[in-house]
């Protein structure tokens, strides 16, 4: 590896934060209109964009280069002009964003709909319009939720492998994460390296996930003696 270990992480952690704030407010609308309309194709809507967390993420990645290529369907040929995205940091961004958005949206959704509607009803019929009521009302009850879902998209992110390195590639450098660092590491025999990386990310995630599971536990009124 030509990169630093502390460079190698630092880019991982700009790019994983970068991708969640990209995938976190299209994800949070998404989840606030399932948990509370009902409509036609609800349920095609919910597993359309619920497939990146199913399907294998070089699948996904693949999709994505086929989207982005020349001929496809947002490459040079369609649109005119090139988009300049594939093996840039830019596709870093863009894969992280897609896997990370179907567990924002599960997680968003399911803090939406632990909150009572009658609270929001009882707002309206104050005077209040739908997104006073939203910002008043149903995000101050469902930020722990909220914050655990940007948490969890974050992490995500930052072990995404399979999608980036289809449309990004593994360019020391450039577009070398953690997970694609320790790739090589173990590909090219540097067990050292590999190992300093395996040690990063189970501390970055451990971190992650135990923000996450303690912002998402209801609060308690009274503490035990």
């Amino acid at each position: 590896m030509t990169d630093s270990l502390l460079a190698i992480s630092l880019r991982t952690l700009l790019w994983a934060l970068g991708s969640t704030l990209l995938a976190f407010f299209p994800a949070i609308a998404l989840a606030y209109l399932l948990a509370r309309r009902d409509f036609f194709a609800k349920r095609c809507l919910s597993a359309l964009f619920s497939l990146p967390a199913v399907l294998p993420p070089t699948a996904v990645g693949y999709l994505l280069l086929r989207l982005l290529a020349d001929q496809g369907l947002l490459g040079r040929e369609n649109l005119g002009f090139d988009v300049a995205i594939l093996f840039t940091w830019k596709a870093i961004l863009l894969a992280c964003s897609v896997m990370a958005f179907p567990l924002i949206v599960r997680t968003a959704r399911i803090s939406f709909e632990a909150v009572d509607p009658q609270l929001e009803r009882i707002g309206r019929s104050l005077g209040y319009p739908p997104w006073q009521c939203f910002y008043k009302i149903t995000l101050p009850l469902a930020a722990r939720g909220l914050f655990a879902a940007a948490i969890l998209g974050f992490t995500r992110a930052m072990g995404e492998f399979g999608a980036s390195i289809m449309i990004a590639g593994n360019i020391p450098g450039r577009t070398q994460t953690i997970a694609s660092a320790l790739y090589s590491a173990q590909q090219s025999g540097h067990d050292t390296q590999a190992m300093q990386l395996l040690l990063l990310a189970l501390f970055l995630g451990f971190v992650a996930v135990y923000s996450a599971e303690y912002l998402a536990r209801p609060k308690t009124s009274a503490t035990n003696p």
